[in-house]
């Protein structure tokens, strides 16, 4: 069935407010010759409360808007002690005040709120600190390698969080 197209242009519209208020942008980073990359959809504070609002404490959340967030492996990693095989995985958190724990998913091409457990690959504590001034805009960070290593970190509000990346031989 074809949209009246009034409804075609509607939808183009509302898809395309939500791609420039969430732009999807990457980071990357070359270690030992191996790309790591993450995409994401970067959506900004525009006034409102971020950490136990928007992003609710206690409840898995995607780390990111509209597509879920994706990362792009050549090599096989170690991120906090848990092992990542080079491929494609999707990247969650489960943020607390005190503690965020990063999932790293096995199910990609999904929307940022079709979340399903059962394709976890693992968890792993992230590192938190205050940060000032304030993030307006959510990014994601991979750090220039160092030797083998390198450090995904997320920004927002007042918050990041980060884990250190080994690439593994």
């Amino acid at each position: 069935m074809q949209l009246p197209k009034v409804f075609a242009i509607a939808l183009f519209f509302v898809t395309a407010c939500a791609a420039q208020l969430s732009p999807r942008l990457t980071t990357s980073v070359t270690i030992s010759g191996k790309k790591i990359v993450i995409g994401y959809g970067a959506p900004s504070m525009r006034g409102r409360k971020i950490m136990g609002s928007l992003v609710p404490y206690g409840e898995v959340w995607c780390a990111g808007a509209n597509d879920a967030t994706s990362l792009d492996t050549e090599a096989d990693l170690d991120i906090n002690g848990m092992r990542v095989p080079k491929g494609s995985y999707t990247l969650w958190t489960l943020p607390n005040p005190g503690e965020w724990l990063l999932i790293v998913n096995k199910q990609t091409g999904v929307w940022h709120t079709d979340y399903n457990e059962r394709y976890d690959l693992g968890r792993v504590k992230m590192n938190i600190r205050a940060v000032s001034p304030r993030v307006e805009r959510m990014k994601f960070d991979l750090s220039p390698a160092s030797g083998n290593k390198s450090t995904l970190a997320l920004s927002w509000e007042t918050t990041e969080v980060s884990v250190p990346i080994t690439v593994l031989r």
